[in-house]
């Protein structure tokens, strides 16, 4: 499949991904295999469906929050992601020293800095998309975490206790800012990279 994956996919289109992504030639080609196996309708897009059919998705907790992250903002649920928004999307958890191999002065921030990082973890919470996340937004992913291992007065708790202290300006909720400044001391690199063999 390895060779068909290479074919299918052109020349110009793997040089095209690798400047947007970061991710070497041989990823691109491994990851566009992997892409196509998991193409059900064979048409050169995914859909929600074949991402849930993933098992480290099915069992993740968070793995509808991270299924809508390769589906761009207003897209209807039935839409489809195409290999170059796979790449987009997969391209914020490739480690951040590799970027040190990749320089470009021209070229814009890379999708896997630490700022592209935190604001894709930061729309993980930010489930109704407005910029800011609230009390019942934080109790939802933590409910989806933790399951019924706590219960709703313990997340209530934490949800509260969370917000008031990442608050600096007193709207009941975490902007992307606050977001930042609480998660300064975080080690984003370690947390959010998948190593892609090269």
């Amino acid at each position: 499949m390895g060779s068909r994956a290479s074919t299918l996919l052109r020349e110009e289109e793997i040089e095209e991904i690798k400047k947007e992504t970061g991710f070497s030639h041989s990823q691109i080609t491994r990851l566009y295999s992997r892409f196509t196996s998991l193409d059900k309708g064979e048409n050169g897009t995914l859909s929600r469906e074949d991402f849930q059919r993933i098992p480290e998705l099915a069992i993740n907790p968070l793995g509808d929050r991270i299924i809508n992250a390769f589906f761009p903002e207003g897209l209807d649920r039935e839409d489809q992601v195409n290999f170059r928004g796979f790449m987009r999307t997969l391209a914020h958890f490739r480690p951040i020293e590799d970027n040190e191999k990749n320089k470009d002065p021209t070229a814009s921030e890379p999708l896997n800095s630490r700022t592209n990082k935190l604001l894709f973890a930061f729309r993980l919470y930010d489930l109704d998309r407005d910029d800011k996340i609230s009390r019942d937004e934080l109790l939802q992913v933590l409910r989806m975490m933790v399951g019924v291992n706590i219960s709703d007065e313990q997340l209530g708790s934490i949800a509260d206790r969370t917000i008031q202290e990442a608050d600096q300006n007193g709207d009941n909720s975490i902007s992307f800012n606050e977001f930042i400044k609480v998660l300064e001391k975080v080690d984003v690199e370690q947390k959010m990279s998948i190593r892609f063999l090269h």
